[in-house]
């Protein structure tokens, strides 16, 4: 019997743990999230991450409670959706950059302390500059209650598949302030135009957009409209 012969029998049980291994991988990354949810990055295979509450670089300045792995997470609707959002624009030349998606209600816990204590305002030049610290819970930026826990609701940009480069809004995810409304006035008209792509694909696709932030958009026909999550991002 040729070495060949011989080596066929390790060959295919080589491969075959392989694929075992690569499948007992996959359930075991579905097993931590609830059934009804999905990882975008096994929907939408070229979109980029900055999944900045895993981080410190965020309005906290630390990493925000819940966030176990750089990972984003939808409810299947969402997820359905976003893929065809994901695919017109794809179209254009353009690919999708996540911030967030589901978030636990823990980490909306966290914000919440930290927009109570005035003491912390380590982060305020890069995301809240032109807002008092006391106003957040005033003028919308900071809640008890957030549309992501819900697990429907996604915070993107755009980056251009071609030079790899992120596209101009205007503003910075999570700037707290009047740059980073739709209405802003205080954009170039190339920025806007960048943000009115984004926007209309995306309730082409069933999102609906929040005025204040150009990057957070809800699914409107969202599956949890009343139930709000914590089990952990990883």
């Amino acid at each position: 019997m040729s070495a060949f012969h011989l080596l066929l029998p390790l060959l295919f049980l080589t491969i075959l743990f392989g694929a075992c291994s690569g499948e007992e991988d996959r359930r075991a990354e579905d097993s931590r999230i609830p059934d009804g949810f999905g990882y975008v990055h096994k929907v939408i295979s070229d979109a980029r991450y900055d999944i900045r509450y895993y981080t410190e670089d965020n309005f906290v300045g630390a990493r925000v409670d819940g966030y176990l792995a750089p990972v984003a997470i939808l409810t299947d609707e969402a997820l359905a959706a976003l893929k065809k959002a994901a695919d017109e624009l794809r179209e254009q030349g353009y690919g999708i950059v996540v911030f967030d998606t589901y978030r636990p209600q823990k980490a909306v816990d966290h914000f919440v302390r930290w927009a109570r204590d005035p003491s912390d305002t380590l982060t305020k030049q890069k995301y809240y500059p032109e807002v008092d610290k006391a106003d957040l819970f005033e003028k919308g930026y900071i809640a008890e209650r957030s549309g992501h826990t819900r697990g429907s609701t996604i915070d993107l940009s755009l980056y251009d598949l071609e030079t790899g480069e992120e596209i101009d809004m205007g503003s910075g995810f999570d700037l707290f302030g009047p740059p980073s409304h739709h209405d802003s006035e205080l954009v170039t008209p190339e920025q806007a135009a960048n943000r009115i792509l984004l926007k209309e694909t995306m309730e082409r696709h069933g999102f609906l957009p929040y005025s204040r932030e150009w990057w957070h958009y809800r699914l409107a026909d969202e599956p949890y409209p009343e139930t709000f999550f914590d089990f952990d991002v990883q």
